[in-house]
């Protein structure tokens, strides 16, 4: 669920919660051997019982395993998030900066994305054979053929061109490859209220990355709002992206082909260097 914050539009952190969530229960474990039903002589004393701190609660992965298996059921939605994060200077001061993100989706392989900024205006449209990315300021557009399902075309935009698509673990959740890998640390972080919905509070650590999710309670396991931390720089920046459903959208298929507007310029995708 990491890379589901929108780094392409700009690099994001976000200004630290004053509250720090609650620490995960400690399990305890006696490492003592069963006894043969009778009382060990007095002179013999018991092995101390150890404690043993299991960082990784399995029912919050577990969470966040039926949050995906319930993505994958939503063939049609509509999807918006908007983004604060922190830009950290030499000096340490940190600037707040915005972004929104707008998705239409038809499963398998349909796709409307809109990326907005104050520094960056993007749209990326992908019809199930073509994928295509435009630049509304600079008139400039890209396409290349593509024909796979939308974690597919996720992947494929990342690891070819570098084009990450905003809020793209949305795809890879619920399936082989969804982000569980390198979890360190997995805690239930308690209930809050994200926007009149009341959630389930999930707190991870993957590498040098925290992240927390709100999943919304109920039979509609939705994410809701999502804080990453970025614990490589001592500043600790941060971005949040609070996101909002329609889960009963009206998509015309228009909506996921392009057409280039008047003055419009074909440009190519360019690989990256490395492939």
């Amino acid at each position: 669920m990491v890379r589901i914050a929108i780094v392409s539009l700009m690099a994001f952190s976000l200004a630290a919660c004053g509250t720090a969530p609650p620490a995960a229960e400690p399990r305890t474990v006696s490492t003592a051997p069963p006894g043969p039903g009778t009382p060990a002589p007095a002179s013999q004393a018991a092995p101390a019982a150890k404690t043993v701190a299991n960082p990784v609660d399995p029912a919050a992965v577990q969470a966040l395993r039926d949050m995906g298996s319930y993505l994958q059921t939503l063939k049609q939605f509509q999807v918006v998030a908007d983004v604060s994060g922190e830009r950290v200077l030499t000096d340490g001061q940190k600037l707040l900066h915005t972004a929104s993100a707008k998705l239409d989706v038809q499963r398998p392989d349909k796709l409307r994305a809109q990326m907005r900024s104050a520094r960056s205006a993007r749209d990326l449209m992908y019809d199930g054979k073509t994928v295509v990315m435009y630049m509304p300021e600079q008139k400039y557009y890209s396409r290349a053929p593509f024909n796979g399902n939308l974690a597919e075309l996720v992947e494929r935009l990342r690891q070819r061109f570098g084009v990450e698509i905003p809020m793209a673990d949305l795809f890879l959740w619920g399936t082989p490859r969804a982000p569980l890998d390198s979890i360190s640390s997995a805690m239930n972080a308690g209930q809050d209220i994200v926007e009149g919905t009341l959630c389930d509070h999930y707190a991870f650590r993957q590498g040098d990355i925290d992240w927390q999710v709100w999943i919304a309670t109920g039979s509609r396991p939705l994410p809701r709002k999502l804080v990453i931390t970025n614990r490589t720089d001592e500043a600790r920046p941060q971005s949040l992206t609070l996101i909002r459903w329609n889960l009963t959208p009206r998509l015309a298929e228009s909506a996921f082909t392009f057409t280039a507007p008047a003055g419009a310029t074909l440009a190519e995708f360019v690989p990256l260097k490395t492939q």
